[in-house]
């Protein structure tokens, strides 16, 4: 059994200890000692994902490492804002499972060398497994992207495909466990869209990551702008295998309504459109256009039937 202070030490501990870009002190004392990067903004976001509410108790723990820092991640790509640094607070039901926590450390690793992004603090205790993740990234002053900015003619468009989150939750219950399936990847080891969020800086009016469902999120840019939608159901861009797993019909709700997606949803101008699209076709990203802005209030397009999206308190969890 490890205390506290010997895991963070074996799993958490850069080597060597602050030499991170920006980090004067790293994991080890207090507090952290960070060095913003003159002229920048500091983005700051945090995210708990609990065991059985956010992800399948039983997932493999690589990817549960992986899925935590990613969908903090995904809130400073919506921004605009780079990767620098993260703190982890991890809550484990038991610290003697070296498996586990080795696998877990390496997913989270991983992905924190793929965006730069340095893990500079922490805490471990133990209960019911979660991760807390907060997340720091830099924007040039008067460059990011909010939720604000969406103004009556602009488009709406989405980076990537949409419902591969849900697709992958629903192939998870039914039994698929090969972590190659294309939907169960979408659900398991998202990708946040950190360098598509860097390069629509000064093109996109507005943007959120889709997290709790193309609507829910939707509706977040809408109240903020004080704007609403006419969506095309019929350009969502579907995640693949979708529609064989779901129907048709299942794929587009889950595109819709599913969550878990963690693509960026923008308000863009016509005259921005191609200039949004060729950045992002340079990083191998697709931009679909899905709608449009009105100054008319709500979504038009698309049957709202009740309460949709993820909401923690009302909304069933993951096996």
């Amino acid at each position: 059994m490890h205390s506290e202070f010997e895991l963070i030490t074996r799993f958490f501990t850069p080597d060597p200890p602050g030499a991170e870009a920006g980090v004067t002190l790293g994991v080890g004392d207090d507090c952290t000692l960070l060095a913003p990067t003159p002229g920048q903004r500091l983005a700051v976001s945090v995210d708990t994902s609990v065991a059985g509410s956010h992800f399948p108790a039983d997932a493999p723990a690589a990817a549960v490492g992986h899925r935590a820092l990613a969908v903090s991640l995904s809130d400073l790509a919506a921004m605009g804002a780079r990767a620098r640094w993260c703190l982890m607070s991890l809550t484990l039901p038991a610290a003697d499972d070296d498996a586990w926590l080795g696998n877990f450390a390496r997913g989270f690793h991983a992905l924190c060398a793929a965006t730069g992004t340095a893990l500079v603090g922490g805490d471990v205790t133990r209960g019911k497994l979660a991760i807390g993740v907060t997340v720091m990234g830099e924007v040039p002053d008067g460059q990011a992207l909010t939720r604000r900015g969406a103004r009556p003619g602009d488009l709406l468009a989405v980076t990537g495909a949409l419902g591969g989150g849900a697709g992958g939750l629903h192939a998870w219950r039914r039994g698929e466990r090969d972590l190659g399936h294309p939907l169960l990847e979408r659900y398991l080891q998202p990708q946040p869209r950190l360098a598509a969020g860097v390069a629509l800086r000064g093109l996109a009016s507005a943007a959120i990551d889709i997290s709790d469902g193309l609507l829910a999120d939707l509706g977040h840019v809408l109240e903020a702008s004080s704007v609403g939608a006419e969506l095309i159901t019929d350009s969502l861009p579907l995640a693949e295998g979708l529609v064989a797993a779901l129907g048709e019909p299942g794929a587009r709700e889950a595109a819709l309504h599913g969550g878990d997606d963690y693509e960026l949803l923008l308000g863009l101008s016509p005259d921005h459109l191609e200039t949004a699209r060729a950045r992002l076709a340079a990083q191998g990203l697709a931009l679909s256009v899905i709608g449009r802005v009105s100054d008319e209030p709500g979504v038009r397009g698309v049957p709202l039937e009740g309460e949709r999206g993820w909401q923690h308190f009302t909304r069933g969890a993951a096996p």
